[in-house]
């Protein structure tokens, strides 16, 4: 028989219910608050499931009666200056927030009407909801996508589990400003199962963050119970993976969840870490709207009656009555008004036409507003110093590519406090597998931050490090298919961000990578990233060539407010070429190509290590083709002024890139072309491209896959036999 010895995690884990001693201590004044904000919850899911039985809201209507409790009992632990994130059913948690940061602390709602502060938060929330201009982020999030960063209030998120990377990120920047502040992130049950939110939880443990992860465990995940979800039910227990401290709490006792809330305050104010706190409440209604959920048949009208008696308003209610510090019709007036109020607003957002009522005409978004903030609009580049290398004021000499790398970022680092590196293997291995960052870790050991691998978990992070706008995060994925990990936090939330929140949230994160097409690193490791990035408006890209240009590149991408995606190339980093020996400060701008080489027989657009090739086959040829490095590859940064005074002097395109067909980058440049430069065109734009497949493993097989020097002259060749023209004759010319 072996020897079996139990283990006990490092965390406790709890269970916490008050006592009629806690609500005695608790004292009226904070009840009463308590319950006024509950009522005002209350009435406000009410009017919003009314609007949406009129057809008056776009989308879903996700109510949080039965689990408003949670939210006001937990928030009201904490400060106007901590942070919450939410979830799509995050009416309850915004509004929470907002209330406590706006409702006066003497304000007595038995002597005195709401106060204009409350009123109009629950005038802009409703606003937003209907998806109009008055909203907090101008009807552009609509029910899932509530921000006010005021009032602590980060954003709740339509994506599942989506909140909890950012919120994270919050935490570390708070941690490091040193000033107390904690972080919570509420997210239901079903999101506990995501990759998202197990590797937030293990980061924040590893790095001992301020944040609390809130667990409104309602049951179900739309239709799906807790068991059909997962075999340990008690959602809670997750902290012992990780050693966190974990609370469970009946979410419909709110005093119970204020109780667990403060304990876990209490763990990350005095800098212990992260808590959890699961809460199990019940939504009265179904996923969305108001009916049932035993009208879809996935529970029961008992189980729904058995959770309705334990309503956590009615249950404020009652304990503060039976105490003696409300009456029964002070409890009716707390209710009449809040309901009075949201008829109120609903009248000043509304109005009838004929028998039907309708938006007030006047209060959508104008239409022109689509587009506005999809993007920053550069002004922080007012003061820049911009370069080029035939006109550079400081020392140019050959030098090597990757070298350029660790010092430009060693020089930002040394000007600018706030910029912090994060990535897989950044801090050892002589700077990363590549030396990206060779001798940084040494001269800043708190900044250059070794990372678990999580990618979603650590982008996401860095996600809301920007957002909170304190610190400007570099992250590095060490190859660029392993954004595919994380791309819900690259794409959903970091290139979405300040145009779903109103176009005026700043995203300052630089992400590098490297393209390793040609190193035998197979399928999964040999992404071009640019195509992929290009699907999403909210992200810049650069693709420098050169060491001059990888200098003022990374310059701009860490000056710019918004996401920036540096691609660096393998074949690039051994090679040498012109940069700068002592000036690292100047910048290039964003959307600004370059004409590499002229000449007027075609013109190739190309970028990254495909630029160099593009002239040596040229050159090689005796051709005059004009090579222009585009640079700045996101739609936005394409410089059509020198592409189009290019075209309309040679008359004939090539788009030049290295990877794949599938992937590509080039399809979406050349459609665009075509429609603004047709006129200007002889023939159809000439693609040279890689194979429908990604470069395998076998070196055959990858450089199959992939340009090289051959297919570009092959292109070149057959673009000139397209247009009539033999390359005897222009060689001869």
């Amino acid at each position: 028989m072996p020897k079996i010895t139990n283990l006990t995690p490092d965390a406790p884990w709890q269970q916490i219910a008050s006592t009629a001693k806690d609500w005695d201590q608790l004292g009226a004044p904070a009840l009463l608050r308590m319950l006024n904000h509950l009522h005002l919850v209350r009435a406000f899911e009410e009017m919003v499931l009314e609007l949406d039985g009129q057809g008056l809201i776009h989308g879903p209507a996700h109510s949080s009666i039965g689990q408003d409790g949670s939210a006001v009992g937990a928030i009201a632990t904490l400060r106007s200056t901590d942070q919450v994130t939410g979830s799509h059913r995050g009416h309850h948690q915004f509004l929470a927030k907002c209330l406590q940061h706006v409702d006066p602390a003497d304000y007595d709602p038995r002597k005195a009407p709401l106060p204009e502060s409350v009123k109009t938060v629950l005038y802009r929330t409703l606003a937003e909801i209907l998806g109009l201009a008055d909203g907090y982020c101008k009807g552009r999030g609509g029910s899932m996508h509530l921000r006010w960063v005021e009032a602590g209030a980060l954003g709740t998120n339509a994506i599942v589990g989506g909140g909890v990377p950012p919120a994270n990120g919050v935490a570390w920047a708070k941690k490091r400003r040193g000033e107390g502040d904690v972080v919570f992130t509420f997210f239901g049950d079903g999101a506990v199962n995501i990759g998202a939110v197990p590797e937030s939880m293990n980061l924040a443990a590893l790095w001992s963050l301020p944040i609390c992860f809130f667990i409104e465990n309602n049951q179900y995940a739309v239709s799906t119970t807790i068991a059909e979800e997962t075999r340990e039910t008690r959602l809670s227990s997750r902290g012992t993976a990780y050693g966190i401290p974990a609370f469970r709490v009946d979410g419909m006792d709110p005093v119970a969840v204020r109780l667990a809330s403060q304990m876990a305050v209490d763990v990350m104010r005095t800098g212990k870490g992260p808590a959890i706190i699961e809460a199990d409440v019940y939504r009265f209604f179904h996923h969305g709207g108001g009916l049932l959920g035993s009208a879809f048949g996935y529970r029961t009208k008992e189980e729904e009656a058995s959770w309705r008696a334990r309503d956590p308003l009615a249950r404020m209610a009652r304990e503060m009555i039976q105490r003696g510090w409300l009456t029964e019709k002070a409890d009716a007036a707390l209710r009449a008004g809040a309901q009075a109020a949201m008829r109120d607003i609903a009248e000043r957002l509304t109005e009838m036409e004929g028998e039907r009522r309708r938006i007030v005409p006047s209060l959508w978004p104008k239409p022109e507003f689509r587009d506005e903030g999809l993007r920053g609009d550069l002004s922080e580049f007012s003061g820049a110093r911009f370069e080029e290398l035939e006109t550079a004021s400081g020392k140019v000499g050959e030098v090597k590519f990757i070298d350029v790398v660790s010092t430009v970022m060693g020089r930002r680092m040394e000007q600018d406090e706030r910029i912090f590196c994060m990535g897989e293997d950044i801090h050892r291995l002589k700077g990363g597998t590549n030396g990206a960052t060779r001798g940084l870790a040494a001269r800043f050991p708190d900044r250059i931050i070794p990372t678990p691998i999580a990618e979603q978990g650590f982008a996401g992070l860095g996600g809301g490090v920007a957002m909170e706008g304190t610190y400007r995060p570099v992250i590095e994925f060490m190859y660029p298919d392993f954004a595919l990990v994380a791309a819900d936090q690259v794409f959903n939330q970091i290139a979405k961000a300040r145009h779903m929140f109103g176009g005026v949230t700043r995203m300052p994160i630089v992400v590098r990578t490297k393209c390793a097409i040609g190193t035998g690193y197979g399928s999964q490791h040999s992404m071009d990233p640019a195509g992929m990035y290009a699907m999403w408006p909210g992200w810049r890209i650069v693709a420098p060539s050169t060491p001059f240009d990888y200098v003022g590149l990374m310059n701009s991408a860490l000056l710019c407010e918004d996401p920036v995606l540096v691609i660096e190339h393998v074949a690039l980093y051994n090679t040498s070429g012109p940069g700068p020996l002592e000036d690292f400060d100047y910048c290039i701008p964003l959307g600004k190509a370059k004409v590499v080489r002229p000449g007027s027989v075609f013109t190739v657009l190309t970028y990254s290590a495909m630029t160099p090739l593009a002239v040596k086959a040229a050159d090689e040829m005796g051709i005059d083709a004009e090579v222009i490095d585009l640079r700045s590859l996101d739609r936005a940064g394409l410089d059509w002024e020198t592409i189009g005074a290019s075209v309309k002097k040679t008359n004939n395109v090539v788009m030049l890139e290295q990877g794949p067909l599938t992937a590509s980058y080039g399809a979406m440049v050349t459609d665009e072309l075509q429609r603004r430069l047709f006129d200007h065109l002889d023939q159809p734009v000439k693609r040279i491209h890689g194979g429908e497949s990604s470069p395998s493993v076998s070196k055959v097989l990858e450089r199959a896959a992939f340009v090289g020097i051959e297919e570009i002259r092959a292109g070149y060749a057959q673009v000139l036999a397209d247009s009539g023209r033999a390359l005897s004759l222009v060689k001869a010319a």
